[in-house]
């Protein structure tokens, strides 16, 4: 099938207005990668202080580790700096492979899932595809993703492809052993610089509660309703402005569930080179002109999971 359709900038945008909101800037690129960090130093410094912040700390936390995912997207596009090599060194090894991430296997994936997006060729096609289901199977998938379930079988499934144990030989198991190793070495290695980091300053405990039952748990569900959100039941797989979905999202949503402007997912696959700190101005822009109603805009979260999961529950038999 051929490549997903695409839009010019300057079918929506003056060359003026397009040179404004495409401008890049490392200083916010490789920031949101400090931020994320910090906000991250901050919450585990407040729930070592007051344990009773750990219930508030595990959500923030897990969000702002679906915001390294984000920022390892974004590296991906080369947006996190204009210079390659810093750009490759913040996405892989200070956003990717701390949470399990490979910049460089994640590259190409990617860019098929743009190139095809929605169509039989995406790579992502299988996250979009089952839905709509049924409220029962998104609240198991919900069960699941915030009691480890989730986690436990995508990291087991990560090491033991690493060493070869799930792959059948044949042609390109080297390849693919390879990609594995790519990210669950660098993986192991943050993670245990991490473990040693609280283990010097005296909480080594905050390893387990702060940083893995955060990946274990909250960032599972958030990454779920993340891809929730960003493609499935779009309404036209074939319209560049309806095969992906821009989320309205508030405050509390921003900083739980959707870090990052990553809920601009429609402006993103409209114009995949877009700094991501721009998106929101480009929706403002879009919607200036009247063109977000051409789009696949939807007003919050909450209404996307009811059109995902509206599927009739299967008749019990009489």
């Amino acid at each position: 099938m051929a490549a997903a359709k695409r839009i010019r900038p300057l079918d929506l945008f003056s060359r003026e207005e397009w040179e404004h909101v495409s401008r890049r800037s490392d200083f916010m690129g490789l920031g949101m990668v400090v931020h994320c960090w910090a906000v991250i130093a901050l919450a585990m410094t407040a729930a070592i202080w007051q344990p009773l912040l750990i219930i508030l700390a595990v959500p923030i936390i897990g969000a702002r580790q679906l915001g390294l995912a984000v920022l390892m997207h974004e590296a991906a596009h080369g947006g996190l700096a204009r210079n390659k090599a810093l750009n490759d060194f913040f996405g892989h090894w200070l956003s990717g492979a701390p949470i399990g991430g490979s910049l460089k296997a994640y590259r190409p994936y990617h860019l098929q899932h743009h190139k095809y997006a929605q169509q039989p060729e995406d790579p992502d096609l299988v996250l979009s595809a089952p839905f709509p289901i049924t409220q029962t199977s998104l609240k198991r998938k919900i069960i699941r993703d915030l009691t480890g379930q989730t986690f436990f079988k995508q990291r087991y499934n990560q090491l033991s492809n690493a060493m070869g144990l799930n792959i059948r030989s044949g042609a390109g198991t080297g390849n693919r052993m390879q990609a594995a190793r790519e990210a669950a070495v660098p993986y192991l290695l943050t993670n245990g610089a991490l473990l040693i980091f609280l283990t010097l300053i005296g909480h080594w405990w905050a390893f387990f509660v702060l940083w893995l039952l955060p990946m274990a748990t909250w960032n599972m569900m958030v990454t779920r309703l993340r891809n929730i959100a960003e493609h499935a039941v779009v309404p036209d797989h074939n319209d560049p402005m309806r095969h992906a979905r821009t989320t309205h999202a508030t405050l509390l949503e921003r900083i739980f569930l959707a870090p990052y402007w990553v809920n601009y997912h429609c402006e993103h696959h409209m114009f995949m080179h877009l700094p991501f700190y721009r998106l929101a101005e480009a929706h403002k822009q879009l919607q200036r002109k009247g063109i977000t109603e051409r789009m696949e805009v939807q007003d919050s979260y909450w209404r996307v999971l009811k059109s995902a999961a509206n599927k009739p529950e299967a008749m019990s038999p009489a």
